[in-house]
């Protein structure tokens, strides 16, 4: 079965090495679990959009007849300070596309929440309450339209909150999430992502 990863620096996982990407650990859970799927294509680039993103999809054409996609996208939007409306629209397009890949199929998509950057080491001369309030409004967005389009929706900010000020928990650069942080991204969605496989 096919896997498409769609989103940014937290998909292509900046920082540390390629198995240790949390849809590439997703995808080693699956097979684990019997599923028989691929490891997951990738479109993803350090610092991307959602319009970034979706120019990139344009360009790569990614093949459809995806058994799973999932979709991690919008902290750039909020730390360039785009507005709210402007993601959600496009975020909008994005999962349509998204759901496109799985022949239609929005049970076989997975959008997975933008962490909260605000509470890394990165961000220690940065206001953390302002920071997570506008991740919490992106996050709003992006739920209500998976809801209502019928895709999954799997929260990772709250892990992120608890455990991303650790050392462990974080890539060298003390901004991105290290291998272990991906470790439990990956084990709150495979559960999500077995019930989607599963016919």
């Amino acid at each position: 079965m096919r896997y498409l990863a769609l989103g940014d620096s937290y998909t292509i996982g900046e920082g540390v090495p390629e198995a240790s990407r949390w849809p590439v650990q997703l995808a080693a859970r699956l097979r684990a679990a019997g599923h028989s799927i691929h490891d997951p294509q990738i479109i993803a680039k350090t610092g991307w959009t959602t319009d970034e993103l979706d120019a990139a999809i344009t360009q790569v054409a990614p093949s459809p007849h995806c058994a799973l996609v999932t979709l991690l996208i919008g902290v750039n939007n909020q730390y360039r300070g785009r507005p709210l409306e402007e993601y959600r629209a496009q975020f909008d397009a994005l999962l349509s596309r998204a759901i496109g890949f799985a022949d239609g199929r929005a049970e076989r998509v997975i959008v997975v929440s933008i962490p909260d950057w605000g509470v890394t080491a990165f961000a220690e001369d940065r206001d953390p309450v302002a920071i997570a309030e506008q991740i919490d409004a992106f996050n709003a967005a992006a739920k209500a339209v998976a809801i209502a389009r019928g895709a999954h929706w799997v929260s990772v900010t709250e892990a992120s909150r608890s455990h991303g000020a650790e050392a462990r928990f974080l890539a060298e650069d003390g901004l991105h999430p290290s291998a272990s942080a991906y470790r439990e991204w990956a084990a709150q969605v495979e559960p999500v992502a077995r019930k989607a496989l599963t016919p």
